[in-house]
């Protein structure tokens, strides 16, 4: 699967962005999705994951209440980002991992959309 991330851009602090991740290649529905992020000189975090039927998510503690992560149909997954705050300026990666079960929500993913930058003004 191949994966394309978009969306990102410069948002000053307390506004919304959307990100949108659109795979390509089959059996889309088999994968669990999830975005990951990249701030300057930090180590790679998770924000959050989805299984592969929608059913169960995953949120860093960071983050939760303010961002969610969905997908449709249509091959993509988003992540809306609500009450943005400067700490979440990183370039932001959308991953994938195969998985065998509706509900499972994967440490590991071996799949990578190329980053979209997320900037929040203070």
């Amino acid at each position: 699967v191949q994966l394309q991330a978009s969306g990102g851009g410069l948002v000053q602090a307390g506004g919304s962005l959307r990100l949108s991740c659109a795979a390509s290649g089959r059996a889309f529905g088999a994968y669990a999705m999830a975005w990951f992020r990249q701030a300057p000189g930090k180590e790679r975090e998770s924000v959050a994951r989805i299984s592969r039927n929608g059913g169960s998510t995953y949120y860093a503690d960071s983050v939760k209440g303010r961002f969610t992560i969905f997908r449709d149909n249509d091959k993509t997954v988003f992540l809306e980002m609500n009450s943005l705050k400067p700490e979440d300026t990183a370039v932001y990666y959308c991953a994938a991992a195969r998985t065998w079960r509706n509900t499972d929500l994967p440490l590991r993913f071996d799949y990578w959309g190329q980053g979209t930058l997320v900037t929040v003004s203070s």
